[in-house]
């Protein structure tokens, strides 16, 4: 099968109403497919998230987390939800069509086609922290920022997406009480805590993934590209330093034993 037809198949699968008119497709990955669609009433340009959660309890759980997000945020650096297509009826309810914003691009693409200027990393730097504020205030961690999850357009107007991966955070950050899975956030951007502190992280993680990506506008290039789990430790250590005993012995990571950390510290 051709790609031109492959592609026609996957369009005339999105059953969004009447009210939509579909035009192509802009994105897919694990989440499902994004087409860009017109809204016939009012002529609208939006994007249409298609996407299938019901194979598993896990995925119906994150897309219930995203709409959930998705609908309390009102903030203009925070992709919005315009609205949920309703299935006709319950047994054909096995997709979730949820109409956004359309966005001409992300930050991963501009990234690789083109270099930034100093005022666009500023800028675009600063829109992300405005929609961090916002999330971090209504103690909400997003737990997976990375370049293709910050859409732009031409205006350079930018909008954090994706909350699959959202979580509360009403926890006691001081303490560091807050007990939540490690397997978050795409490995380039995963604050070592995650990744060492078994089960426990605060509102930092995020901030970790935003550095990250200033630093990827800045070069060009990730910062940390890890090929694997070790590979990443090893990476952000050649650039942190040696950690004090005291953080050495606040590892509490299942999958990172004593001589695991000693052989990534010492090379040997």
């Amino acid at each position: 099968m051709s790609h031109s037809s492959s592609t026609q198949q996957r369009l005339r699968s999105f059953n969004a109403g009447k009210d939509y008119e579909i035009i192509d497709i802009v994105g897919e990955g694990a989440y499902g497919v994004v087409c860009s669609a017109v809204h016939k009433p009012t002529g609208q340009k939006v994007a249409i998230k298609k996407i299938t959660p019901f194979d598993h309890s896990m995925f119906c759980l994150r897309t219930l987390r995203e709409i959930k997000l998705l609908r309390f945020f009102q903030h203009e650096n925070i992709i919005s939800i315009l609205d949920i297509v309703r299935p006709e009826t319950y047994d054909s309810f096995t997709e979730v069509y949820l109409v956004q914003e359309l966005m001409e691009t992300d930050m991963h693409r501009v990234i690789r086609t083109q270099e930034l200027s100093d005022d666009h990393c500023q800028y675009f730097i600063y829109q992300t922290l405005r929609a961090l504020k916002c999330m971090h205030a209504a103690s909400v961690l997003h737990r997976d920022l990375k370049p293709s999850n910050l859409l732009l357009n031409a205006n350079c107007d930018l909008k954090v997406c994706d909350f699959g991966l959202a979580r509360s955070a009403n926890f006691d950050e001081e303490n560091n009480a807050g007990f939540m899975t490690e397997y978050v956030a795409t490995r380039w951007y995963r604050a070592p805590e995650i990744m060492l502190t078994f089960k426990e992280y605060t509102k930092a993680i995020d901030v970790w993934s935003v550095g990250c990506i200033l630093a990827e506008m800045l070069s060009g290039r990730p910062l940390f590209p890890g090929r694997d789990y070790h590979h990443q430790l090893t990476l952000i250590l050649d650039v942190l330093g040696t950690p004090t005993m005291e953080d050495f012995y606040a590892i509490k990571s299942r999958r990172v034993s004593a001589a695991t950390v000693h052989h990534m510290l010492c090379g040997c």
